[in-house]
C-alpha cells in the first residue's frame, strides 16, 4: 500500500502507481468524500460541454452551454 504525507498546506501527492492505475492527468478534477474515519479520493466523472470552434453558435446554444458548465462546476463545489 503507498503512503503519502500532508504537506503544511495540507495537500498530498497521489502516487504514481495510483495516477497511473486510474489514468489520472494534470490538471484533472477529483472528488473527495469522508466515509467514517476515510477519506475516499476518485477520478471526477464530469460532463463539461465542448465547443467545436469550427461552427457558429446561436445565442440560446451558447447560453445554455454555460449554463450547463456553472451548474456542474457548483454541483462539484458542494
Amino acid at each position: 500500500m503507498p503512503i503519502t504525507k500532508v504537506t503544511r498546506n495540507y495537500q498530498i501527492t497521489i502516487p504514481a502507481e495510483v495516477r497511473k492505475a486510474l489514468g489520472i492527468r494534470e490538471g484533472e478534477y477529483l472528488t473527495v468524500e469522508l466515509r467514517g474515519n476515510e477519506v475516499v479520493i476518485r477520478k471526477a466523472e464530469m460532463d463539461w460541454p465542448s465547443i467545436d470552434l469550427g461552427r457558429d453558435f446561436t445565442p440560446e446554444e451558447i447560453e445554455n452551454n454555460a449554463r450547463k458548465a456553472l451548474m456542474e462546476a457548483l454541483k462539484w463545489e458542494e
